[in-house]
């Protein structure tokens, strides 16, 4: 193995109440439309944007829903740039650890800018090579892994992810999949499970 790629939300950190709050802003400025919680967004982790403004806004247009979701991103950047979100337990060492004797990058299903708010927030940027997701390439999950794969001439990566799309991610990509338990989701076929991200460090 040379390297591993991450999901982030449910991997890395929950960012989930920062998210909330973010997106709530921009919902009061819509009468029609009722605010979210926790739970409304745990149901969309893992999906992209046209999916998650089916699954949060259902009750107005799809063209609609588009216009309110960007407006969500762009106002939780902003919101995570300041304050962050929860990162899972003693992730800056695990981090620090891997990243001495493999190559660490991530590919999430997020907007532009929200990786990069992550690290700007709490400072982890030092420890990744590259980093993709479909808010600049328009591209599936899948078809990420393996741009980063073929930019970075990987040869034998893993992808550590929590979700069900994760698993089908890796697989399209034909890399071994490791399945964070500890996240959102609920997958039934991996590879390797870990329970806690401290897990890796001994995994590999």
């Amino acid at each position: 193995m040379d390297s591993i790629i991450f999901d982030l939300d449910g991997t890395l950190w929950d960012s989930r109440e920062a998210v909330v709050k973010a997106c709530n802003q921009v919902i009061k400025q819509y009468e029609e439309l009722e605010e979210i919680t926790v739970e409304d967004l745990k149901a969309t982790m893992g999906l992209q944007a046209d999916d998650i403004s089916r699954k949060l806004f259902p009750n107005i247009s799809e063209e609609d829903g588009k216009a309110v979701l960007q407006k969500c991103f762009e106002v939780e950047i902003q919101y995570i740039e300041k304050r962050g979100g929860q990162l899972y337990e003693n992730l800056n060492k695990v981090l620090e650890k891997l990243s001495r004797d493999y190559k660490l990058f991530i590919v999430s299903n997020c907007q532009a800018g929200y990786i990069e708010a992550f690290f700007t927030y709490h400072q982890l940027g030092r420890y990744f090579v590259d980093f993709e997701n479909p808010g600049r390439t328009g591209l599936s999950k899948g078809e990420n892994i393996k741009l980063v794969m073929e930019r970075n001439e990987l040869k034998t990566p893993v992808y550590v992810g929590d979700t069900d799309g994760d698993q089908k991610a890796a697989h399209y990509a034909g890399i071994p999949f490791v399945y964070a338990k500890y996240g959102f989701g609920e997958v039934e076929k991996y590879d390797y499970y870990i329970e806690k991200v401290e897990e890796l460090v001994d995994m590999f």
